[in-house]
């Protein structure tokens, strides 16, 4: 099986880890639970919405690792306590981790749980234009 090498142009440096982030994030899309959205809110500004409900806000987990916003779910197992026989059980209880690719310079700036659905706002601040003059140096 031939793999596409994207990326490889020799006027585009430093993206060696391009290609690991896109697998990274093509397998997260493979994942269903739990459920989400995703929204534009503004300009420079996401919204990612998972549907938790459920979960309290003691049982969920919101952090950044390298360029990766992680939301986990850990449930206890309310099976083990013996003191709910369920005839149906529709409302999945299984802990979950997803895991979304940031950008570089994407910041998270809040996460709100409301009425079982998890708002992680995501902003992109506008980067100050950076101008270098580089000195070139002669030899002899």
């Amino acid at each position: 099986m031939n793999r596409i090498v994207q990326f490889d142009s020799p006027f585009m440096l430093g993206f060696e880890n391009t290609r690991l982030l896109i697998e990274r994030a093509s397998k997260a899309a493979g994942e269903t639970y739990p459920p989400y959205n995703v929204e534009e809110t503004g300009e420079g500004q996401l919204r990612i919405t998972l549907a938790v409900a459920g979960f309290s806000a003691a049982e969920l987990e919101v952090r950044i690792e390298g360029r990766q916003l992680i939301v986990a779910g850990r449930k206890e197992d309310v099976a083990a306590a013996g003191e709910r026989a369920f005839l149906h059980r529709g409302i999945a209880a299984r802990g979950f981790s997803r895991a979304f690719v940031l950008a570089d310079g994407m910041e998270v700036q809040q996460a709100r749980l409301e009425h079982g659905l998890l708002h992680v706002d995501v902003v992109r601040p506008e980067p100050e234009p950076i101008v270098r003059r580089i000195p070139i140096t002669t030899c002899g």
